[in-house]
């Protein structure tokens, strides 16, 4: 069955049809528990569910063909790839609005109910996030925004990561419209969200609801888990796309910073020297900088440095 139209006054569709981009691989049991948070939405309008399995064995069984909560089951044809997976599901999805969720992450019961409110009292704005609690290891730590309007300055600056995450994403259809589909050519996927999110804040600020309604799961499992270079070739694609960076030090030496820490987990000590000295003198208040110059010295090794990081919610 399909949502009923439901119009205020104003003739806004206030509970619009929802497609969610899940792209999978190799994860069923952490597929099947996304899944279940999606369907226990406690939302009155249709929200269809796209899965996109990418370079693996789509399990069709998943597939709910009618009422409220459908879902959808087909493969990547696209880059194989994060990036061609959530491509080919937004070339598929019909509804007004789409949101993103990661097969590993989890919505609170009351996400999208309450991010389509917020997009309805906001017409001028296509874009809205929320923050989220960070599981690692057996603990949680919360990251709420401590602004609830971000703009493009504010991505340049800071990757905004506690109303950022893809996860949380949920837009109007008329976006991807506007500023096209996520960038295919960005190294190895590293940053394709962050990518895209510094062109569509051309076009909109993201309005973000400052509470953890999003559940992200850090874990070993992690397809970007130490893939050094990739990282390093993903940054630095990023900051070529935008030259916005450019007059945003503290944006760049961030980025510089995270590039230093990659190269030193490489073993590039001179190249992660450089680039860290570099990072201080964009912003010597950047932190990763000094992480970077604690592995290249052999102080501490990478694993040790990135489970000290993440068991704080954060990340490199």
């Amino acid at each position: 069955a399909e949502a009923p139209s439901m119009s205020d006054d104003n003739g806004t569709i206030s509970r619009p049809a929802v497609n969610v981009m899940v792209a999978t691989r190799d994860r069923p049991e952490l597929l099947r528990r996304t899944l279940q948070s999606i369907a226990e939405q406690e939302y009155e309008g249709l929200i269809e569910t796209i899965v996109i399995f990418d370079r693996s064995e789509p399990a069709h069984s998943l597939a709910v063909p009618d009422g409220l909560r459908q879902v959808r089951v087909i493969t990547n044809e696209r880059k194989p790839g994060l990036q061609g997976a959530r491509n080919t599901g937004m070339e598929q999805s019909t509804q007004p609005v789409i949101a993103f969720c990661d097969d590993d992450d989890l919505w609170r019961p009351d996400k999208v109910r309450r991010q389509v409110e917020l997009l309805n009292q906001h017409p001028e704005v296509h874009f809205v996030s929320t923050g989220l609690a960070v599981e690692f290891e057996g603990e949680t730590t919360e990251r709420v925004a401590d602004r609830t309007r971000i703009t493009h300055r504010d991505l340049l600056r800071s990757r905004v990561f506690d109303a950022t995450h893809p996860s949380t994403f949920l837009f109007r259809r008329s976006l991807v419209e506007s500023v096209g589909l996520i960038d295919e050519d960005v190294p190895g996927g590293y940053g394709e969200d962050y990518e895209w999110i510094l062109r569509a804040t051309h076009e909109t600020d993201i309005v973000t609801i400052c509470e953890p309604l999003t559940t992200v799961l850090w874990h070993q499992a992690s397809f970007f888990a130490e893939r050094w270079q990739m990282r390093i070739d993903g940054l630095r694609y990023v900051v070529d796309q935008h030259p916005g960076f450019q007059d945003e030090p503290v944006g760049l030496a961030r980025i510089e910073g995270q590039c230093a820490f990659a190269l030193a987990s490489l073993g590039d000590r001179k190249a992660a020297l450089r680039s860290a000295f570099k990072t201080m003198r964009l912003n010597w208040k950047e932190g990763r900088a000094y992480l970077a110059i604690l592995r290249a010295t052999g102080l501490m090794n990478s694993e040790q440095i990135m489970r000290a990081v993440q068991k704080r919610g954060r990340s490199i």
